[in-house]
């Protein structure tokens, strides 16, 4: 079947987006473009309007339309509490749980050498800078239980400890393979308030 160079690159675009394949982004490509115009225009506007504004939190990391997102600026957080997280999802999976006070930093990603993503191509080196630009107490490592999280989570053990800094991990009452952006409210809760210590100076 022909199709126009614009129509295979919005198909091709689609497919670029998490659990999205051929069928899933021809079907996306052509009810926007037969049957909902305006919406089709209003994705654009957003998209272009989120890549305009948003950038990273100079210290957490976290997608941020200012330099210091909300969290990071509030006299009410635990500043000297920073909870590492893979994902802005992660973030707000454990907000959503309300039983976390502290800060946070967002490494975007996990170690995973089978997609050549290793340490140099995560937030580590501003994570460093966070850890010694302020005074932090005690660091959450809540990667997720998978095998990529649990490496990212024994790379940054070896690699903080020593410090004058406790470092805990999540509890296992996240599943080992679960992801925490798909775990319910109160589970995350129990693994935050239920960390293990890794390290105690």
């Amino acid at each position: 079947m022909s199709s126009s160079q614009a129509i295979e690159a919005l198909r091709e675009a689609f497919t670029r987006l998490p659990g999205i394949g051929p069928k899933s982004a021809q079907r996306m490509a052509y009810h926007l473009l037969e049957r909902d115009r305006n919406a089709a225009q209003s994705i654009a506007d957003a998209l272009q309007h989120a890549l305009d504004t948003i950038k990273h939190c100079r210290r957490c990391n976290n997608l941020s339309e200012t330099e210091l997102c909300s969290l990071c600026a509030s006299p009410k957080r635990k500043h000297g509490l920073l909870c590492v997280v893979e994902t802005p999802a992660d973030l707000e999976s454990i907000e959503m749980a309300g039983s976390y006070n502290g800060c946070y930093f967002v490494l975007m990603g996990a170690i995973s050498p089978l997609d050549g993503i290793g340490p140099d191509n995560l937030g580590v080196d501003r994570l460093l800078k966070v850890i010694d630009e302020f005074d932090i107490e005690e660091i959450i490592i809540a990667t997720n239980l998978t095998a990529e999280g649990e490496t990212t989570a024994e790379f940054l053990t070896e690699l903080l400890s020593g410090r004058d800094i406790t470092l805990s991990r999540i509890a296992r009452g996240v599943p080992v393979g679960g992801e925490l952006e798909y775990i319910d409210r109160n589970t995350v809760a129990r693994a935050i308030n239920d960390r293990q210590a890794l390290y105690k100076p």
